[in-house]
């Protein structure tokens, strides 16, 4: 691989005019065929097969609800202390501000509190939908605007009103949270290289591949199912990867410079050497996102296929696009002078002309402590992610919901009003469906059931039943003393399941629970269980993948304990601060709920390719170094004076970029952000920068073992480009002039 890559590295350098334009006419044709087709992204995130899946079909069937034309805002009052809904003055009042709401053209219907019977026990909560012609996406901001006015002044007049529904509330998808973390990434990457023109390039590469990668996901969107936050994890992903690969082989192009290579023959290197290690990280990451396939969940499948699209145009844009630009900016991107960063780490560069290294030209402060004392490192760090893991064994999967919005957002009020006014569990109502083959004695078994209904536990209200026009389908509404997120809510749901072959076998009729409530328990059920199949499949593949790298069998399996760490770690400590509710409001989560249900999966899929991009960028250098000098300390030393400093600033701009995602106000935005934060903390800073080199310390020559009879099964990936650097090595000591000519290289 690395051969090929030479050769794309010193074909894209030499002509480097027309990548350039070339890249910008591909960028400015997808960025036209977006805005010409548009996206159609789909909030929907039913599972097929699932027991309240089916039965919502059946009551679709059965029940059909008349078609919702536009959006609607839902406004919700209190009257103050001295006033009721039921006073003349009170109706007066409210209708004569719904009378102005229904002033705007965009209106189709209002219903009052008084027509929908919303008054609460102590009759002073109720609320009023409004209907729209449009709908809820589509609902202008004058006509918001109207309504918000009118709810300010209520408020002004000593009442509380508040707004939600689908035509006040539309989901974020981005925004200008994105542009901290690239400044943010600016400022370590013009650290890490002591100068702001080289600092600048990985994040205009990242940002044509991210544009790229975008305009396709949009273009996905119209052939398959995708929620929009598969365009806020495509972003998020195609951003922080992009930079770091770009990252990477800039770094390898001023080293190969600092050696003495000419610029393009340091372009085609850098290519060679780092560019494997990005292939390689790149197809890791894409297939842990592909597999999010083995979860058979539609939406996530579509997930994992827009992250997969913009990882995939980062590493084409970093192979193919940034040699061109080092081309055109040659040595004025060289190693002039080094920061503080690369002094901790790698200390000066050694020129070609200098004696192979050893053992003490390896040394670096971070590399002399770590290898200094490994047994203590390694017990510390194991404790350190043992605790924070801890929380995960009590781990709640759910769907974020206004509840978990900062009480300055109308729609948190709301959501709290209505709690108030009805209790918590009206925002997680349960349907029951009785289905019955006999039609004589249809209403005394519905009469049955419903007394055994009012024997479970955490019920507030039973509705009264309602047969549908078959006669075998009736529907009684249950609404639990719980809210949506509570464990009694997900027990009350199995509870009637679990009684529900006994009620079939006594009174010959089917009970089925449904309902948003019930689906979305069932989703995140269905999650959880894929969770741990999904997790051997990664592990699996990770295991094989590093031994037919590093040609090892002890390497893979510390990266894989490494990886399983950091992982638990991480959702260990989402389910302590976002759950939990710990040291929430420093991290912006207004109240504690439930772990979004995709999440963990997520994270499983997304981290293991990071992890895996950390782990070969690290280990190719001590291989490296091993192979040629057979010490296995200095290996390790090499390794982190070579690859730490990189490894560091590829880490802080992953973190900076997915905590600029933790600044929207939209919960699933957030939370992604917040876990894959803190995940690439764990992993490159803990694991990678410590654990790693403690361990490989600690296991010495025998790290590298691998039985010689699986030696020659295994393909050689040569993502380390050895096979490049040995050629040109074997040229240069024949007396041949360095050349950028491909004849360098026999062509294969």
């Amino acid at each position: 691989m690395a051969k090929y890559l030479y050769r794309l590295g010193l074909w894209s350098v030499r002509n480097r005019i027309k990548v350039m334009v070339g890249g910008l006419l591909v960028l400015i044709v997808a960025a036209a065929m977006a805005l010409s087709i548009g996206p159609a992204f789909s909030e929907g995130s039913s599972i097929p097969g699932l027991k309240s899946q089916e039965a919502l079909e059946l009551l679709a069937k059965e029940f059909p609800s008349p078609k919702e034309d536009g959006g609607q805002i839902q406004m919700v009052f209190k009257a103050p202390d001295e006033e009721s809904l039921s006073s003349k003055s009170a109706q007066q009042f409210i209708n004569n501000h719904l009378n102005e709401v229904a002033k705007d053209t965009q209106v189709k219907s209002i219903v009052s509190p008084y027509e929908n019977n919303s008054q609460s026990a102590d009759d002073k909560i109720g609320y009023a939908t409004i209907t729209y012609k449009v709908s809820g996406d589509d609902v202008s901001a004058e006509s918001k605007e109207r309504v918000v006015h009118v709810a300010q002044s209520m408020r002004d007049s000593g009442w509380q009103a508040e707004l939600t529904g689908s035509g006040y509330v539309k989901m974020e998808t981005g925004g200008s949270t994105e542009a901290l973390g690239i400044l943010v990434a600016f400022i370590i990457l013009s650290i890490t290289f002591a100068s702001f023109l080289t600092g600048i390039l990985p994040i205009v590469t990242a940002i044509i591949g991210l544009i790229i990668g975008l305009v396709a996901v949009l273009l996905g969107s119209n052939v398959m199912d995708m929620s929009s936050s598969s365009l806020s994890l495509a972003a998020m992903l195609g951003l922080a990867v992009g930079i770091d690969y770009a990252l990477f082989i800039v770094s390898r192009y001023r080293q190969q410079l600092a050696e003495g290579y000419g610029v393009n023959e340091s372009v085609a290197i850098a290519n060679a050497t780092a560019g494997s290690s990005v292939v390689f990280a790149g197809v890791t990451v894409i297939i842990g996102l592909a597999g999010l396939a083995v979860a058979q969940v539609p939406f996530l499948t579509a997930m994992g296929i827009a992250g997969a699209l913009c990882v995939l145009t980062a590493v084409l844009t970093a192979i193919v696009i940034m040699p061109a630009l080092l081309g055109l900016l040659g040595e004025r991107v060289g190693p002039k002078r080094q920061n503080r960063l690369f002094k901790v780490f790698g200390g000066k560069s050694k020129s070609k002309s200098e004696p192979e290294s050893e053992s003490a030209n390896n040394e670096s402060r971070w590399g002399k402590f770590v290898t200094g004392r490994p047994w203590i490192i390694v017990i510390a760090g194991v404790a350190l992610l043992g605790v924070l893991a801890m929380p995960f064994a009590h781990l709640n999967l759910g769907l974020p919901d206004d509840a978990q919005k900062s009480t300055e957002k109308t729609e948190r009020r709301a959501y709290d009003l209505l709690s108030e006014g009805y209790g918590a569990g009206y925002h997680s109502p349960l349907v029951i469906l009785v289905k019955t083959d006999d039609q004589k004695q249809a209403s005394e078994k519905l009469a049955q059931v419903s007394e055994l209904l009012k024997k479970f536990p955490n019920i507030a209200t039973i509705g009264p039943a309602l047969t549908g026009p078959s006669g075998k389908v009736a529907l009684i509404s249950v609404v639990p003393s719980t809210g949506a997120h509570d464990i009694e809510t997900q027990e009350l749901v199995q509870q009637i399941r679990n009684q529900a072959p006994d009620i079939q076998k006594k009174y010959n009729v089917e009970v089925l629970v449904t309902g948003s409530t019930a689906v979305n328990i069932d989703i995140s059920q269905k999650l959880n269980d894929a969770l741990p199949k999904f997790g051997i499949v990664v592990v699996g593949l990770a295991f094989l993948l590093l031994m037919v790298v590093f040609r090892s069998l002890l390497v893979p399996i510390k990266a894989v304990l490494g990886f399983v760490l950091s992982l638990l770690a991480t959702l260990g400590f989402v389910v302590y601060v976002v759950q939990d509710g710990h040291m929430g409001q420093f991290f912006g989560f207004h109240a504690a709920g439930p772990i979004l249900n995709f999440l963990p999966i997520i994270v499983v899929g997304i981290l293991f390719g990071l992890a895996m991009d950390y782990e070969v960028f690290l280990l190719s250098r001590m291989r490296e170094e091993y192979k040629h000098t057979g010490n296995a300390r200095s290996a390790v030393l090499a390794g982190i004076k070579h690859s730490g400093a990189v490894v560091t600033a590829a880490g802080l701009i992953m973190i900076s970029v997915f905590m600029g995602f933790m600044l929207s106000e939209e919960a699933i935005v957030k939370s992604m952000g917040f876990a894959l934060a803190f995940g690439i903390l764990f992993d490159a800073f803990v694991v990678r920068m410590l654990l790693v080199p403690a361990v490989m310390t600690i296991l010495g020559k025998s790290a590298w073992y691998l039985p010689k009879w699986l030696d020659r099964m295994l393909p050689n990936l040569d993502i380390e480009g050895e096979s490049v650097m040995e050629e040109l090595k074997m040229k240069e000591s024949s007396a041949r002039p360095k050349s950028d000519h491909l004849k360098l290289l026999p062509r294969q």
